[in-house]
């Protein structure tokens, strides 16, 4: 009996502590979790770019979620990146609604596509062995790139094209391109 009940203690007491053990862990998370859901709310508030009470921040074992809505979709971006950058945090599901999405991407996003789709297309037929890269310039406005130059034959002419429409964010190719004759 002695032995018995001396078992039943030391089980209850190995149980008791690993339930402590645990409860301590829990609470160790939680205090993370909290702390980085703190941080995350400063962060929001302090940039001025972005209505912060409109952006709810959830966090469960260093994962963060953002929900409410924002005014665009860089906003949606921006408080993700701000997020993202903070340390300790693990990952961001970002899970933001943009107010204006009927009213079609803003002016700013659309300047910067276009910039780096010239940039893009301008680099690889500046890379490309087969292109006169230098002799055709490249425009692009609301995606429609257009191409204008001089090459020495058709084919270099629709290699250049193909390179443009082979781009990502191009809508079309206007091609002004011409071939020399000699």
């Amino acid at each position: 009996m002695k032995n018995t009940t001396t078992l039943a203690l030391t089980t209850l007491l190995v149980g008791s502590i690993s339930l402590n053990v645990a409860a301590a862990q829990d609470w160790k998370d939680d205090a993370k979790d909290a702390w980085l859901d703190g941080k995350a709310e400063t962060t929001l508030l302090l940039n001025t770019n972005l209505n912060s009470f409109d952006i709810m921040t959830d966090v469960k074992n260093g994962h963060v979620t953002l929900t409410g809505q924002v005014e665009s979709s860089v906003d949606k971006a921006l408080a993700a990146e701000l997020i993202k950058s903070l340390d300790g945090v693990k990952g961001v599901d970002n899970k933001l609604t943009v107010m204006n999405e009927d009213e079609g991407t803003s002016e700013v996003v659309k300047t910067l596509t276009d910039s780096k789709v010239a940039t893009v297309v301008k680099t690889r037929l500046l890379f490309s062995t087969d292109v006169s890269g230098t002799q055709i310039n490249v425009d692009v406005a609301d995606g429609v790139v257009t191409l204008q130059g001089e090459v020495a034959s058709d084919a270099e002419r629709q290699l250049a094209l193909t390179i443009a429409k082979n781009t990502d964010d191009v809508k079309k190719v206007v091609d002004k391109i011409k071939v020399k004759t000699s």
